[in-house]
């Protein structure tokens, strides 16, 4: 195995774990509609708890791709997680506060009342997908950091990135085009959300209120995501040099990219055709409500492939706007060869770990949840 094939190899498992993480966010936007869905306190439980049992699912993947960066990329995690420390403190502190809502909301001794901790998931619902996916955004649009891998030999700072200005990753939101592209993840997820409780909670009433859900936001998420990816194609993307690692603006770059590297433009097609075959078969059928694993498997596709051409074919995945030079690529931001063929064998145990997920899945959803165990089973 070469250094490059272990670069390119951990690159797409951390791609696939960043892909998994925006459709396990059906669970924000579940949450993001607590008060649309259920209009009773009765149908609200409902809600809560068909989001509640996949919640672990969720955070647990956002960790996941968090470490998987930091073994296999140390110098994104130094820079990002780092740098941008507070957008990414402000993603952790609304997944904190849905753990705890979710835990307390029902609780004796709960002076505060149910309804405070349920507005609590649904700001959960609203800030982290479009945080998520306002980060996810700066891969193509660039972020204000510098690195200077010469400064780890200063005794005094061996500080190798720093963030270019006080603002330590809030500066991301103010790009109207970072923010886009979080709307288009939060509508998104509020898709998925309601495809998943559709399938999830056996009760006609909510059942109806999915559906139109799916209906109306389906609209505002192709609208934000194709002008957003229309105008990734058509912009001058960040490539380096392979011999020199010179960094250089190319013309039409991700557009190269996915010509070039034509299997992921049919995994795009693919994906594309599998989430508008869930939503349109949703809406058009009284009966159907699996749509949420059609749906499901395209947007992992989708995003799959959106990660991949940020990183693959001498393309800079972390760009600075600070200085070109500085920007991050799947080459100069790795761990060593050592570390990478090491944790390949370890990653050979990942479907393992994949099969134990789909049991538990299965295991949790064998029954839909109705309104009858609300009231006789433990419920959040």
């Amino acid at each position: 195995m070469s250094y490059i094939f272990l670069q390119q190899y951990w690159w797409f498992v951390v791609s696939l774990l960043g892909a998994l993480l925006v459709f396990l966010l059906f669970v924000q936007g579940g949450n993001s509609m607590i008060f649309s869905l259920g209009k009773t306190p009765e149908e609200r439980r409902l809600v809560i708890n068909s989001t509640g049992r996949k919640w672990e699912f969720t955070f647990t993947t956002l960790v996941t791709f968090g470490g998987a960066f930091f073994a296999s990329f140390p110098l994104f995690y130094s820079t990002s997680f780092g740098g941008a420390y507070w957008l990414w403190m402000l993603i952790l502190f609304t997944f904190v506060v849905q753990a705890v809502s979710y835990e307390f909301q029902n609780k004796l001794g709960n002076i505060l009342g149910p309804r405070v901790f349920q507005v609590c998931l649904v700001i959960n619902g609203i800030v982290g997908p479009l945080l998520l996916g306002g980060a996810v955004a700066t891969f193509f649009d660039g972020s204000n950091f510098l690195v200077s891998k010469a400064n780890i030999t200063d005794s005094l700072q061996p500080v190798i990135s720093r963030w270019a200005n006080a603002s330590n990753g809030l500066d991301a939101l103010l790009d109207i085009w970072n923010v886009l592209f979080g709307l288009s993840v939060f509508f998104l997820a509020r898709v998925l959300g309601a495809l998943y409780i559709l399938n999830n909670v056996a009760d006609d009433v909510l059942r109806q209120r999915c559906r139109r859900q799916v209906l109306g936001n389906v609209g505002a998420f192709l609208i934000l995501f194709l002008t957003y990816f229309v105008r990734t194609l058509l912009k001058d993307g960040y490539a380096y040099d392979p011999l020199t690692g010179t960094i250089a603006m190319e013309p039409y770059k991700y557009l190269h990219n996915l010509l070039t590297m034509w299997p992921l433009l049919v995994l795009f097609v693919i994906g594309v055709g599998l989430l508008l075959y869930g939503v349109i078969r949703t809406v058009c059928s009284k009966v159907y409500v699996k749509g949420i694993w059609p749906a499901g498997i395209g947007v992992v596709l989708v995003v799959l492939v959106l990660l991949l051409i940020t990183g693959w074919n001498n393309t800079a995945y972390y760009p600075s706007n600070a200085d070109l030079q500085s920007s991050l690529t799947i080459v100069n931001s790795s761990s060593s060869k050592f570390t990478l063929t090491v944790m390949f064998y370890v990653s050979l145990l990942v479907p393992v770990v994949l099969a134990y997920i789909w049991y538990a899945w299965r295991q949790i959803d064998r029954h839909k949840l109705t309104r009858q165990e609300i009231k006789e089973d433990e419920a959040y």
